[in-house]
């Protein structure tokens, strides 16, 4: 998509909407009325709500994906890597609060072909993840007695429900919760040697 200020406002709008009231109830003119835009000015970007609801997803997918890829690309120790994964995708989670509330209760609504776009997406970030638990289990520093995708759901259950507990203006900054997260992760995978 395009990134222009009609665009973005349109975006932002309709982001702001289907946190707020949710994607169902959230009308076209809701959004443009929002955006100060007309009608045929979010079609220009948009053909439909469906599109805005996927403009929200990838931005999402896109910017954790592509930090997961550069914190690989820099390399070090296997539990260090994972460590820098699990801080930065609580983060970006936090950052981006309003994309992950609107995704996790919408999902299910794009068209089918959408939807298999997104969980290829999504699986493609799982399987990087878990293959850096696969090293460093083959390192003999995380435990094997227990199932690879229990331990990564372990830790992907807390960042799915962050925005139910998680609040920017709470005592801690997103950089200590996202420490402490990834902290208990670790402490819970690793052997006890190791």
């Amino acid at each position: 998509m395009k990134t222009t200020p009609v665009a973005d406002a349109v975006l932002k709008a309709a982001l702001d909407l289907f946190a707020s009231q949710g994607y169902a109830t959230t009308s076209v003119q809701q959004i443009v009325e929002a955006a100060g835009v007309t009608k045929g000015a979010m079609y220009h970007y948009f053909q439909s709500k469906d599109d805005l609801l996927f403009a929200i997803y990838d931005r999402i997918l896109t910017l954790q994906k592509r930090r997961l890829d550069e914190i690989v690309a820099q390399g070090g120790a296997t539990l260090d890597v994972i460590r820098a994964v699990c801080v930065d995708v609580v983060e970006t989670s936090i950052d981006l609060m309003p994309e992950g509330t609107v995704f996790f209760r919408s999902m299910h609504m794009l068209t089918p072909a959408r939807n298999q776009e997104v969980t290829r997406r999504r699986r493609e970030y799982h399987d990087e993840f878990a293959a850096l638990v696969a090293r460093a289990q083959a390192e003999g520093v995380v435990r094997t007695d227990v199932p690879r995708p229990v331990l990564i759901a372990h830790f992907y259950s807390d960042v799915h429900y962050l925005s139910y507990w998680y609040s920017p203006s709470g005592p801690e900054s997103k950089t200590e919760v996202a420490s402490q997260l990834a902290d208990l992760f670790l402490r819970s995978i690793t052997v006890e040697d190791g």
